[in-house]
């Protein structure tokens, strides 16, 4: 499984409503869905998960221009490997306007 959560370190809370997808590493589409109020998102709907490359494309413009801020960065995309399926896979994302970290969660 794979979940995730945004927290916007400029405003020290969890980032609600950004859109967020899950792609294989052939760039295909493999779910799609909003952060809820928590900044979370804890399943993408995949009903098969597979060892392999995978990435995440947050679209962090939209959030940002929500609030009246210009980013430097409109999308973050984080590039995962998974070697073991049957673990989760938690990949928390950090963001300001102007930077933007990530690591392996738990």
């Amino acid at each position: 499984m794979i979940s995730t959560h945004i927290l916007d370190t400029h405003l020290g809370k969890p980032a609600a409503s950004v859109a967020i997808k899950l792609y294989s590493d052939e760039g295909i589409l493999l779910g799609e869905a909003l952060t809820n109020a928590d900044g979370r998102v804890s399943d993408f709907g995949l009903t098969e998960f597979k060892t392999g490359a995978y990435s995440l494309e947050f679209s962090t413009s939209a959030y940002f221009e929500s609030l009246g801020l210009e980013t430097f960065f409109p999308k973050a995309v984080i590039h995962f490997y998974v070697k073991d399926a049957s673990q989760h896979f938690h990949i928390p994302l950090l963001i300001s306007p102007f930077a933007y970290s990530t690591y392996r969660g738990s």
